[in-house]
């Protein structure tokens, strides 16, 4: 059970790794428009499932901390890495952003029936100078002046990472609840859109396709997976896991041709590998055991 939802909160990741290269094909729409329409799109999916199953709507009936961490943690993470990338290099403001993985690792440890050990640390550590690695490769140039992005930068990585945790204390809230995080998503950046940005339109069919297959996959079914993932599967190894995502991400982008290879990646990879591996140690060791055990 734990291991399947492990892998549910695996997908997430393998989807987000998607991100960049939907984001670069989408064309020039503005950030919240985007999310806006791509959260709209996500909640599809959660719709069609409550309409073909109308037994399902009691489980939207949750407490009002319920909603109030979900779309906070939606429309929170998406608002202030936003907002950190107006205000500061995309580079730092990234690398910042980025600390989330290695918070929920830290994080875990403040979880009922959760041990946190040394290569839980270590794996965490691992990822993240990978992540390094990938996105400061022309150098990281920290300056006063963008202390307002840092800062939003900083609380994006502490409300996503606090989402997560506080999630895994809903483990009995039914991952239908995502369907309506999305929605209110999708309505707060719709107001953040018409206040700050002036719209943008698709301009081919190709880019529309984009804007569906961020909504479809990386801004919709990768929220349902996380959420499944995080209450019920490893939140240590999905912690240290994520550092996956922007080497995957790289990687995607040369296969089409929107990034060139380097000894960086091939390093990042090695890094992400063994921290994840190193982060794993215990489920795959247990796991091991479980199958070699004599049939009574």
């Amino acid at each position: 059970m734990k291991f399947k939802a492990t892998l549910i909160g695996f997908a997430a990741i393998l989807m987000w790794s998607l991100l960049a290269l939907f984001t670069a094909a989408s064309g020039k729409m503005p950030p919240f428009q985007l999310s806006a329409i791509c959260f709209l799109i996500g909640s599809l999916p959660g719709i069609f499932v409550l309409a073909s199953k109308p037994e399902r709507l009691p489980l939207l009936r949750q407490p009002a901390k319920v909603w109030i961490t979900g779309i906070a943690g939606l429309f929170g993470y998406h608002f202030l890495y936003f907002t950190a990338l107006r205000n500061a290099p995309a580079v730092e403001a990234g690398l910042i952003a980025y600390l989330w993985p290695l918070f929920i690792v830290v994080g875990s440890a403040l979880l009922p029936g959760e041990k946190l050990g040394w290569h839980h640390i270590a794996g965490a550590l691992a990822g993240l100078v990978g992540t390094i690695l990938i996105v400061a490769r022309n150098g990281i140039a920290f300056d006063d002046a963008y202390a307002l992005g840092y800062g939003a930068a900083f609380l994006c990585a502490f409300t996503w990472s606090g989402y997560s945790l506080i999630t895994r204390r809903f483990d009995a809230v039914s991952t239908d609840v995502v369907t309506g995080f999305c929605l209110a998503t999708s309505a707060l950046s719709l107001l953040c859109h018409l206040g700050l940005e002036t719209t943008v339109w698709p301009e081919t069919l190709f880019e529309w396709l984009a804007v569906a297959g961020l909504g479809l996959l990386p801004v919709g079914a990768a929220f349902y997976a996380w959420d499944h993932g995080v209450k019920n599967g490893d939140i240590q190894f999905l912690g240290v896991a994520s550092y996956a995502a922007p080497v995957l991400s790289t990687l995607i982008l040369i296969l089409f041709g929107f990034a060139e290879p380097s000894w960086r990646i091939v390093a990042a990879c090695l890094l992400v590998t063994g921290g994840a591996v190193l982060a794993a140690k215990d489920m795959i060791f247990r796991k091991g055991r479980a199958t070699t055990q004599p049939a009574e």
